[in-house]
C-alpha cells in the first residue's frame, strides 16, 4: 500500500478493523527492540495527522497554516482515511491558490488527479458560505459608506470565475443596496448582455441607480469596450445613475 492510497477492495468492517488493530499496536520505540520477525507493520508516516491538524486548528493556528493544511481540512469531509495532503497540493498547483480552487468549475476540478465528485461538493459548499458571509456585509448598507466591502465581495464572488460573468447591484434614492443579481454568465471572453433587460429590471425592484459589474478572465479589450457600450446605452436613458 502507498502513501497516498487505500487498499483496494477492502470491506468497510475490514478497514475498521485494520484501523482498531492498528490503534492496539505499541510505539515505535517498543516494537523497534523487537526481532525482526516480531515486528508488527509499522503505522503509515501519516497516520493520526488528520486529528493532529483539527486539534492545531482549533487551538487557534489556523492563522499561520499554509493554504494546503487549510485545504487537507475541507477534503476530510470528502475522502475518509487517506493522505489528502498530496490532492490539496495538486489542486492549489491546478488553480494557484485557495481562491482558485473554491472557485473551479466541476469539470476543470475533476481533471485533477484524486479529485471526485465529492470534492467539488465539498467546495461548492465552502463558496456559498463565503458568498453569503460577503454578502451579509454589504446588502441592505449604504454602497457609498462600505465601497471596500462591496468591492471585497464583487471579488468573492466573480475575480476567479473562468468565464465571464455580468452582475447588477441595484440601489435605493439613499444609494443602499438592496439587491445584487448575475444577470448574464457567458464564455471566456463574451457575455450577452441586454440593456433592456437590464433597465426592466431595475424598474421592477424600483431602484433609483445601479452598478454594473463585470470580470473578464481574458482581459479582453473587446470585452471591455462591450461592456462601455452597455453603460452608455443605460446612462442615456436618463433613467438611472451609474456606476
Amino acid at each position: 500500500m502507498s502513501d497516498s492510497t487505500e487498499p483496494r477492495g477492502f470491506s468497510e468492517e475490514a478497514l475498521r478493523g485494520l484501523h482498531d488493530m492498528e490503534l492496539r499496536l505499541p510505539p515505535p520505540e517498543v516494537y523497534a527492540r523487537l526481532p525482526p520477525e516480531q515486528a508488527p507493520t509499522p503505522r503509515p508516516h501519516y497516520w493520526g495527522h488528520r486529528e493532529r491538524l483539527r486539534l492545531r486548528f482549533l487551538a487557534g493556528g489556523h492563522a499561520a497554516m499554509p493554504e494546503y493544511e487549510l485545504l487537507e481540512l475541507v477534503l476530510f469531509n470528502a475522502i475518509d482515511r487517506i493522505d489528502v495532503k498530496p490532492l490539496a497540493k495538486r489542486l492549489l498547483a491546478a488553480f494557484g491558490d485557495l481562491n482558485g480552487v473554491v472557485a473551479a468549475s466541476e469539470h476543470r476540478l475533476l481533471q485533477v488527479e484524486g479529485a471526485t465528485p465529492r470534492v467539488w461538493l465539498q467546495l461548492r459548499i465552502v463558496e456559498a458560505i463565503a458568498h453569503r458571509m460577503a454578502r451579509a456585509k454589504v446588502i441592505q448598507r449604504s454602497a457609498i459608506a462600505s465601497w471596500d466591502e462591496l468591492l471585497a465581495y464583487c471579488r468573492t464572488v466573480m475575480a476567479y470565475r473562468d468565464t465571464e460573468q455580468f452582475r447588477i447591484l441595484f440601489l435605493d434614492r439613499k444609494n443602499v443596496l438592496i439587491a445584487d443579481e448575475p444577470q448574464a454568465r457567458g464564455t471566456v471572453d463574451h457575455v450577452p448582455v441586454y440593456p433592456r433587460e437590464v433597465a426592466k429590471r431595475a424598474l421592477e425592484l424600483n431602484a433609483s441607480a445601479i452598478i454594473l459589474v463585470h470580470n473578464h478572465p481574458t482581459r479582453s479589450n473587446r470585452s471591455r469596450w462591450i461592456t462601455h457600450k452597455h453603460a452608455e446605452s443605460l446612462g442615456n436613458s436618463r433613467i438611472f445613475g451609474l456606476a
